[in-house]
């Protein structure tokens, strides 16, 4: 691996550009912070002012492979630590997540343009997740029986050396959880950072080093955007790789699903989603429009939990869809630095591009624009479209922006209906004042989440978090994702002083 390098985190281990204020970062290995062995490295843009945010080491597949070869010879050690030593180091980080908040502040904005709102609430969540994570930790012991029955025992045992890569639009809460749940379990971790938020994501890694994570049992590998395929092919190629944990698009992780295939590697994949919420007529309005806000304009929308379909009965659609567009109203995408900001940019110009064309395509077929409209440069105001039809792409293609659709119908059926036609099922909700009929509907959709009164947005790390049909399969959280990072293992003992096995006799109740 290349020599040790200085990087910029607003005050982790520091170099700075006073020029325009960018982030420099270094890949994560063995504890510190270097350089790619090639020496190159790849820039990242800031989405609102389209000035450098940060450089990082362009790794390619024989950093990768380095790193394979340090997670494998630091995973036996970590394996046999206790649980509860393993627990002590994540509750540690959580307990030091606090103190970097300022620095994950500084790269969060620069790097993917989230508004503090939207910071807070990853930090709390990760925190939330180590938390978790030390729980199930402490809870697990390597040689735990799952099962014994006269002399023959069940075992849960770490997967081994694990495959992680978390995307950009949530990169703290996303990118600890791919990493503290296989930690947890004894397994040593490469996290594969997004091209978009380098120094976030290495930043991790300086926190989990501070709480006490060995050297060697976390590496963070960061590429440039033409080499992502390279370095995930080569990491999941490699024989020490033994699980592989990805969260994002569909389209990516069907790639990512197919390589691990043919090396007969296993998969927990999050992926996309086209969240639905559902009101029904005796819902409460001022509820379900704030819940409606929340869910779809939250970091502008660029989650794969957010509301992207509402469908609603017509008996109060125009008095939803009017106290929905007049609160919309009011988002005015901008600078995340600018106060009263809370809808930021979008990450990157094709993003911007596409939601403009479904908008432009949906207007073109007959939907009414209620707030917002195309993308001006990488900024979208919060946007409304009503009267949604089956013909429009936005009925059908992950919107993954500020960008709500507006479906109504006349019936809870029809509702169901319009919810689940869709190759999506991750997130959903359900408004009713009436909490068993609520129910009914849910027990309906075919989402692997769905929140009655509640947003599509939220997170509980001690439930088991993921989705159903293309948005993946798998679950990160509680006890569920124990069978995701752990191999189970049947052993049998027989006292040395039992008869052995005899082949030259004939098995009992046998014939001659």
């Amino acid at each position: 691996m290349a020599k040790t390098v200085q990087a910029t985190v607003s005050g982790a281990q520091t170099t700075h550009d006073p020029c325009n204020d960018r982030l420099d970062v270094g890949m994560f290995v063995n504890g510190t912070q270097v350089a790619a062995e090639s020496g190159a490295t790849f820039t990242r843009l800031d989405p609102s002012s389209e000035q450098v945010a940060s450089v990082a080491p362009a790794g390619r597949a024989a950093d990768a492979e380095a790193m394979a070869a340090i997670a494998a010879a630091s995973f036996e050690a970590w394996a046999r630590l206790s649980g509860r030593a393993r627990a002590q180091v994540l509750r540690r980080a959580a307990a030091l997540a606090p103190r970097y908040a300022d620095r994950f502040l500084a790269s969060m904005t620069k790097e993917v343009g989230a508004t503090p709102e939207w910071i807070t609430f990853n930090l709390r969540i990760a925190t939330d997740m180590l938390r978790a994570t030390a729980d199930l930790a402490e809870a697990f012991d390597t040689r735990a029986q799952a099962g014994t029955r006269a002399g023959s025992e069940a075992v849960r045992v770490p997967a081994g050396v694990c495959l992680a890569i978390a995307p950009w639009n949530a990169p703290v809460a996303l990118g600890l959880r791919a990493i503290a749940f296989p930690l947890a379990f004894g397994n040593t971790v490469i996290f594969k950072a997004s091209e978009l938020c380098p120094v976030t994501h290495v930043l991790i890694g300086e926190l989990l080093h501070e709480a006490g994570l060995p050297p060697g049992v976390l590496s963070i590998l960061t590429n440039a955007p033409e080499h992502s395929e390279e370095v995930v092919e080569t990491l999941i190629a490699h024989p020490t790789i033994r699980r592989v944990n990805f969260t994002g698009s569909t389209r990516v992780g069907r790639i990512v699903a197919g390589i691990a295939a043919r090396h007969l590697k296993r998969c927990l994949l999050e992926l996309g989603g086209k969240s639905p919420f559902i009101v029904l007529p005796d819902a409460n309005i001022d509820h379900a429009v704030e819940a409606a806000l929340l869910g779809g304009f939250l970091n502008s929308g660029q989650i794969c939990m957010a509301t992207d379909r509402i469908i609603i009965d017509h008996a109060i659609a125009d008095r939803f869809v009017s106290a929905l567009a007049a609160r919309a109203q009011g988002l005015v995408a901008g600078d995340p630095r600018s106060e009263g900001v809370r809808v930021g940019p979008l990450a990157t110009p094709s993003i911007a591009v596409r939601l403009s064309a479904l908008i432009e395509d949906a207007l073109g077929k007959g939907a009414v624009l209620r707030s917002g409209g195309p993308a001006r440069a990488q900024f979208m105001d919060a946007t409304i479209v009503d009267h949604v039809s089956p013909m429009m792409r936005i009925a059908s293609e992950e919107c993954f922006g500020p960008l709500l659709g507006i479906y109504r119908v006349g019936s809870v059926e029809e509702a169901v209906t319009i919810a689940n036609d869709c190759e999506y099922g991750l997130s959903s909700a359900v408004f009713s004042a009436d909490e068993v009929a609520a129910r009914a509907v849910a027990d309906q959709l075919e989402t692997g989440i769905c929140h009655i009164n509640g947003a599509t947005v939220a997170d509980d790390p001690a439930m088991p978090f993921g989705g159903l049909k293309s948005s993946g399969y798998g679950r990160f959280g509680g006890e569920s994702c124990i069978d995701e990072f752990t191999e189970l293992r049947w052993i049998t003992t027989r006292k040395a002083a039992d008869a052995p096995h005899s082949f030259s006799q004939p098995m009992a109740g046998s014939k001659p």
